[in-house]
C-alpha cells in the first residue's frame, strides 16, 4: 500500500504541512497564461500538523488541524516536493487565518 505526502512528512515543533489550492486556470484575451507568470497561491488545505512549540518548558498546542483551509502570506515557508507533489512547510504564526 503506497502512503501519499502527508503521511510521508511529520512536522516538527510548531510547523504545518500545507497544500496550495491552485486557482482554476485563466485565458485573457485568449490569451495562455504561463505557469510562472501566475501569481502564487495563498490559500491552502492543512495536511499535517506538529505536536507544537514549546513554551517555559510546555508545550503549546497548535490552533490550526489537519484538514483546515487557511491564509498565509505570499512569502511564507519553504517549498517542498514530495512524491511528485508541491507542499509549503511553514510555522504556524505564518498563518494569517483559517477560512471558514
Amino acid at each position: 500500500m503506497a502512503k501519499n505526502a502527508s503521511e510521508k512528512v511529520a512536522p516538527l515543533a510548531d510547523r504545518v504541512v500545507v497544500k496550495a489550492m491552485e486557482e482554476a486556470e485563466q485565458m485573457r484575451g485568449g490569451l495562455y497564461i504561463p505557469d510562472t507568470a501566475k501569481e502564487k497561491p495563498q490559500q491552502g488545505v492543512v495536511i499535517a500538523v506538529g505536536p507544537g512549540r514549546t513554551e517555559d518548558g510546555k508545550r503549546v498546542p497548535m490552533e490550526v488541524k489537519t484538514g483546515d483551509k487557511v491564509l498565509y502570506g505570499k512569502y511564507s515557508g519553504t517549498e517542498v516536493t514530495i512524491d511528485g507533489e508541491q507542499l509549503l512547510i511553514l510555522r504556524e504564526s505564518d498563518i494569517l487565518a483559517i477560512v471558514k
